[in-house]
């Protein structure tokens, strides 16, 4: 095992690198990485590694929620206003309902799984796209009309909209049907789960008050909490909804509305814990494919996955209507809000790993969208905002 973990971390990180020389994501050389290294393709993984996969990914899919709500900057959302409101969902929305209409004509698949699918689909990427905004922000570009704030700001909370979606859809998957009684618990999981996060997030801000102990011994005790959270849910499940990943980011969200300084210090520390999850999130991906199944039915999804994207930037373009943006601007925004990475690897083979009959087709779509749009947004935004933004001195 020790073998298959130094062959996927180096190799990992080299392609990684390569990448980013072609100023492309690091993240797509990972993930072609370990599609070569898989069971499908050269079969140099350790089976032991692949049992745990699915543990590596839930960690990693906390890890991401907690960085979000540490920098969740809800200032930044009431100076924007209205737009970015709407860019948290819209867009999201979008994608999603054009997939549960037209994957299952493009897929022969059930409508329940198509929503799945499109929970998958729905979310952007910080990874891919805040590093680009704090770079325009630092050279001006886009800063008077606060557009690199206007996506960076929707983005954080698009990834944990789509999440909730998933995770209630995948309760209902259970059933083999659209219930009732699931969507109505969709907003009772979010009430009671934003309140467990709150909560256990007073509680640790008053407890590192009392008791005085080194960041990174804070640190594996909001990890530990955040472990606990999912746990949680998973036990009270049978009698009270509640979602345990959305009171992640709400701990985090917490801590920062009441110790901001204690946030970004552990901010910091979760970026480089950020670090290693994010290079086993993507290895663990991309050794999950099956190439054979992906190239069978690549036309048809890569032609799902562009239709989906047409549909979801003419999201963006309807949350951008009759703002202060001009058509140059907004064309800009739709681009930039197409990225796809972190959450499609962490949750695109949950549904494999479940046992749907559609997972791997999820996962095939949730991972060749990875390599179509990360690279597609990161281009873009580099090709067009000297062309479409304008440059405050």
């Amino acid at each position: 095992m020790l073998f298959s973990l130094a062959l996927m971390l180096l190799s990992a990180l080299a392609l990684s690198g390569i990448m980013q020389k072609l100023r492309l994501p690091g993240l797509l050389g990972m993930l072609i990485t370990e599609i070569a290294l898989s069971p499908y393709a050269l079969d140099l993984i350790a089976p032991e590694l692949l049992d745990v996969s699915a543990d590596l990914r839930q960690i990693a899919l906390i890890v991401i929620l907690m960085r979000a709500g540490l920098a969740l900057d809800l200032n930044a959302l009431k100076k924007v206003g209205r737009p970015s409101v709407l860019m948290c969902f819209i867009p999201a929305t979008s994608e999603i309902v054009a997939t549960i209409l037209l994957a299952p004509l493009f897929l022969s698949i059930t409508y329940l799984e198509a929503a799945i699918m499109g929970a998958v689909l729905g979310a952007v990427s910080p990874a891919v796209i805040v590093p680009k905004m704090i770079k325009l922000t630092e050279s001006g570009y886009g800063k008077e009309k606060s557009i690199p704030q206007l996506i960076m700001a929707g983005a954080s909370v698009d990834d944990v909209y789509v999440i909730v979606l998933f995770t209630s859809l995948m309760g209902m998957s259970e059933s083999g049907s659209f219930d009732f009684t699931g969507i109505v618990k969709i907003p009772a999981a979010i009430a009671v789960g934003l309140a467990t996060g709150v909560l256990f997030g007073l509680i640790l801000v008053w407890l590192f008050r009392k008791i005085k102990t080194r960041d990174t011994v804070k640190i594996l005790i909001i990890l530990g909490v955040a472990f606990l959270l999912v746990v949680i849910e998973s036990a009270i499940s049978g009698y009270i909804p509640m979602s345990g990943l959305l009171a992640v980011m709400a701990l985090g969200g917490a801590i920062l509305k009441k110790n901001e300084d204690l946030a970004k210090r552990m901010s910091v520390k979760f970026s480089k814990v950020w670090v290693s999850a994010e290079i086993m999130l993507f290895i663990l991906v991309g050794a999950t494919i099956n190439t054979e199944y992906a190239v069978k039915e690549g036309f048809i999804t890569v032609a799902l996955i562009f239709s989906v994207l047409t549909v979801r930037f003419i999201g963006v373009l309807v949350c951008l209507f009759k703002t202060k943006l001009n058509m140059k601007e907004r064309l800009f925004c739709g681009v930039a809000y197409l990225p796809k990475a972190t959450v499609q690897a962490a949750i695109g083979g949950i549904p494999l790993a479940v046992g749907i009959t559609a997972g791997n087709t999820i996962l095939t779509v949730a991972v060749l969208a990875i390599l179509i749009t990360a690279p597609l947004g990161a281009v873009g935004i580099d090709l067009l905002y000297k062309k479409t933004l304008v440059k405050s001195e």
